[in-house]
């Protein structure tokens, strides 16, 4: 495979992830109760929109005629979900913001790999500045659900 398809291919991989942590993240911000997670869930929702928006365009410049434009249906990722609206069913903050925090986690672990990957500098730089504000947001997610363990 060329550099540049698996390039695009590494931008496709990491799209479906931030399709997934998009609408994981606006289911979240309609279960939970309290308006501040409300706010944080949905502003990481838009996030993870406009950084897919950003690489489908990144991966349209690189010759790409039809990038992405859906979650995964990956086995782990499906199952991080399904444990979302479960918890989301019971509507706890704390066990939303846990499987928040979970599909976090393999957000984070999508971006070191792609890190990892032989990309061409522009997509280098996105996906690393990208890389940095998921990390960010992981950190977020997982300081609010150790501060909403229950007593």
């Amino acid at each position: 495979m060329s550099q540049t398809k698996e390039a695009i291919s590494t931008l496709n991989s990491l799209i479906e992830t931030l399709k997934d942590g998009q609408e994981g993240f606006r289911q979240a911000s309609e279960a939970v109760k309290d308006s501040q997670l409300k706010s944080t869930f949905s502003e990481l929702s838009l996030q993870r929109s406009k950084f897919a928006g950003e690489l489908q365009s990144h991966a349209i410049q690189m010759g790409e005629s039809d990038p992405e434009d859906s979650s995964s249906t990956a086995g782990a990722l499906h199952r991080a979900w399904i444990n979302m609206k479960s918890a989301i069913t019971s509507q706890d903050d704390h066990a939303i913001l846990s499987e928040c925090e979970r599909g976090e986690d393999s957000a984070v672990a999508e971006y070191k790999k792609a890190m990892e990957a032989e990309l061409p500098s522009p997509a280098r730089d996105i996906i690393s500045r990208q890389y940095t504000d998921v990390k960010a947001a992981h950190d977020r997610v997982k300081a609010l659900r150790d501060a909403a363990k229950k007593p």
